[in-house]
């Protein structure tokens, strides 16, 4: 993870930069409004992106409508039915209904770039940006899931237990309840729960309250999710204090960022309450709140088994507090967080009533096959060159590439460990990067799995033409998955035009208007360059 090493003296260089690219260019208009308030940058509520904020609005209550036509909907849809509006769901209505839900997620992709240069021009700060992002977000609370269907999983997973099935060792196809079952992917109808005791203890708890009412379920799932946010937002602050990165920028991208918004909210995606508890429970032990920190990370790997791999990280950060010499402050760090995790977790697990067999349930996701992992992308490269000279099997060679691909993360992760045994954020900034080999390099990778390092490592210090690489990324994985949730990583023709319209969301972040569509108007830029020493 590629990372500047002087932020503020970048910002200004680029902002300078931006100033002298956009003298002579066309451009939008500015559309903030000052509260009159004058406090610092990065503290002051700021001026208010009206526009911008208005702009992704529309475009997520877009989504929102044309949702119940073209996105997760219910076999059985009780809302349109077969009303005067089901034809919203087949045929040339529910083609319709997809244009209408990419139309309004490029919406949301605009305000969010608009954002990000306010952002980086210093015109905007912290409260702002956190009020695009509950206004981008609030349409798609009662949102059929977009791009997605795993919260059905989800409510099915719940429901197991409440009927005394195992979730981890039976698939939702069990169930007698029809309306439930049928809306679970068939890919996962058969396959055990491979998400931890928190989570299947909260899924438990949103299907007893919904019942057979899956639209009740959904949203219920969401607010649930969405409790995440709450440690999410506490912990940035902090981890941008001790990872030297701007708090606005932080908030852009970690939180009013697609990957959030539509993603992990409009998804939903349990990976949301899971990172907010990592970072969380990350920024307590770098404040030597240690007990505390290893109990929130503990919990994060109650509902998603990837926040162990933080833990190795952390317990060096801890031993780093002590005052004795290395291996005894390393030997009583890691009794201690060993007897944190296991009181912990051994009480989460007895709470929820089941046992440890979702271990053995964490090789369902090896039943995905695309090429967003970086082992089965080289594996089936591999077999397409082979398959031109005789007739070769695909699995043989995707299994090895990931068998390589798990011993490189094997030692790219004992490496990136050791070198972190001094602690400090050198630690957090070596953890983030390695939960992100985590996601790209495991067996198999999901657009979501990005955001476990991500939104730790959205707390460092970034250059500006890094961030356009991130809007890219950004924009690209969410576009990998249809708006019923289906993998179009296949179909090449979409990607194509999917990698195009990233590169210039990418773009649009360096340069206003990229493809001069809009008048000569031009956006007043008015800079506040926030220095080294008031950064959050």
């Amino acid at each position: 993870m590629a990372t500047s090493t002087d932020p503020s003296s970048d910002l200004e260089t680029s902002l300078g930069a931006q100033n002298a690219d956009t003298a002579g260019a066309p451009s939008e208009p500015d559309d903030t409004v000052d509260d009159g308030r004058a406090e610092h940058p990065d503290e002051r509520p700021g001026p208010l992106p009206v526009r911008t904020i208005a702009l992704g609005t529309a475009g997520s209550l877009m989504i929102l409508l044309s949702a119940f036509g073209a996105a997760g909907v219910l076999v059985n849809d009780p809302v349109l039915g077969h009303g005067p509006l089901s034809w919203l769901r087949y045929g040339h209505g529910q083609m319709l209904a997809t244009a209408t839900i990419y139309l309004g997620f490029g919406l949301v992709v605009w305000a969010w770039v608009r954002l990000g240069r306010h952002v980086l021009a210093g015109r905007v700060s912290s409260r702002p940006v956190l009020i695009a992002a509950a206004a981008w977000m609030a349409p798609l609370v009662i949102s059929p899931p977009v791009f997605t269907r795993d919260v059905f999983s989800y409510i099915a997973q719940g429901m197991l237990p409440l009927y005394g099935q195992d979730p981890y060792v039976v698939g939702p196809i069990v169930l007698s309840m029809q309306d439930v079952v049928q809306n679970v992917h068939p890919f996962w109808q058969t396959t055990p729960a491979p998400y931890g005791p928190l989570f299947i203890l909260l899924a438990k708890g949103v299907a007893w309250v919904s019942g057979s009412n899956m639209i009740l379920g959904v949203v219920l799932m969401r607010i649930v999710l969405m409790v995440g946010l709450v440690p999410l937002l506490w912990a940035l602050p902090g981890l941008v204090r001790h990872l030297g990165g701007h708090l606005p920028t932080t908030l852009w991208l970690a939180v009013a960022g697609p990957m959030t918004v539509v993603h992990l909210v409009g998804g939903p995606h349990n990976d949301l309450i899971m990172v907010g508890l990592l970072a969380a429970g990350t920024l307590c032990v770098l404040e030597r709140r240690h007990v505390t920190g290893i109990v929130l990370v503990t919990l994060a790997a109650a509902i998603k088994a990837t926040a162990m791999m933080a833990l190795p990280f952390l317990v060096w950060v801890w031993a780093a507090h002590l005052g004795a010499t290395f291996w005894r402050n390393a030997f009583r760090a890691v009794a201690a967080a060993l007897a944190t995790f296991l009181v912990t977790f051994g009480g989460v697990t007895l709470l929820a009533g089941v046992d440890l067999g979702w271990f053995k349930a964490l090789q369902a996701p090896t039943m995905i096959v695309n090429w967003l992992s970086i082992p089965t992308a080289v594996g089936e490269f591999a077999h397409t060159v082979a398959d031109l000279f005789f007739d070769a099997n695909k699995a043989w060679f995707v299994n090895t590439a990931r068998v390589i691909g798990g011993l490189a993360f094997f030692v790219i992760a004992a490496r990136q460990w050791w070198l972190s045994r001094h602690g400090g954020s050198d630690a957090v900034r070596r953890m983030a990067f390695i939960l992100f080999a985590l996601a790209v390099l495991s067996p198999a990778t999901l657009p979501w799995y990005v955001t476990w390092g991500f939104v730790i490592g959205a707390a460092l210090p970034w250059q500006r033409r890094q961030l356009a690489i991130l809007v890219s990324a950004g924009v690209f994985l969410v576009l990998t998955y249809s708006p019923a949730g289906e993998d179009l990583l296949y179909n090449w023709p979409f990607i194509a035009c999917a990698i195009a319209g990233s590169v210039l969301a990418g773009i649009s972040l360096l340069r206003v208007d990229p493809l001069g569509l809009f008048g000569p108007r031009r956006e007043l830029v008015t800079v506040d360059v926030p220095t080294p020493a008031a950064k959050v």
